[in-house]
């Protein structure tokens, strides 16, 4: 799957109407469709470079990211009080991407400086916006909150996912978990030279439900008293059902 990422990356640096140094890129899918029985799935993005001149000097960089939609998330901290765990001090993260993954060519620190990872956004923590909430270490939720999403494979720092030949043709590959939240991925490729940004690729990769799941997810939000009303019909007749096959077992 990786070669043939290559060839097609060799062609479209070959009919890439070459007028600076920037990123002509694709992906193995655009699309992924969330059933009732998905597993996850796998991102392979590739591309090259595209230059009319001859490399200037040091090192071409890329950075890879792919970022699920944002939502807004509530982390707080819990304290033992009188024998008991309470919540005590919180932070409204204002916008935290549900997935966010991020792939190199070198060391992170090494492919962009602080200015320019401020300016994009580019890692795990600057892609987080956080206010806080009367809290003075409002860092160390972000960084739990961090912890936690990397647990469940949500955000992924891959130092040295990115295989750049030749210093023109790259590609990588992108796991994206079981747990994926519907909406639109956005997929940034960005070239660097020095820790500075030269180009920014982006597309997005539309993640929907269908199927069954389409379904129950529109029921849900579109019709909330009828999904409630026939949940609890299906828990009903699920434990008579259960409570009767049990009679006959003992009988």
């Amino acid at each position: 799957m990786r070669a043939l990422a290559v060839l097609i990356a060799s062609f479209l640096v070959a009919a890439a109407p070459a007028t600076s140094e920037e990123v002509v890129a694709g992906l193995s899918q655009d699309a992924i469709n969330i059933t009732a029985n998905f597993e996850g799935s796998e991102i392979l993005i590739f591309g090259a470079v595209s230059r009319v001149a001859p490399a200037p000097e040091g090192d071409l960089e890329v950075i890879i990211t792919v970022e699920g939609p944002s939502v807004p998330v509530a982390v707080r901290r819990k304290d033992r009080r009188f024998g008991i765990w309470v919540n005590t001090d919180s932070i409204e993260v204002d916008a935290a991407p549900s997935f966010y993954a991020v792939a190199t060519t070198s060391p992170f620190r090494e492919v962009i400086s602080a200015t320019e990872n401020l300016r994009h956004r580019v890692s795990i923590p600057r892609a987080i916006r956080a206010v806080g909430l009367g809290v003075e270490d409002a860092g160390a939720f972000t960084s739990a909150l961090i912890r936690i999403r990397e647990s469940e494979d949500l955000y992924q720092l891959i130092e040295g996912g990115v295989t750049l030949r030749e210093g023109t043709l790259f590609d990588t590959a992108i796991q994206l978990p079981a747990n994926l939240v519907e909406g639109d991925y956005r997929t940034r490729i960005i070239l660097t030279r020095g820790g500075e940004v030269l180009d920014v690729y982006q597309q997005d990769i539309a993640v929907r439900k269908v199927g069954l799941e389409r379904f129950i997810y529109n029921l849900a939000h579109e019709r909330p008293l009828v999904y409630g009303i026939l949940s609890l019909t299906i828990a009903i007749l699920a434990g008579w059902l259960a409570s009767a096959v049990f009679r006959y077992i003992r009988a």
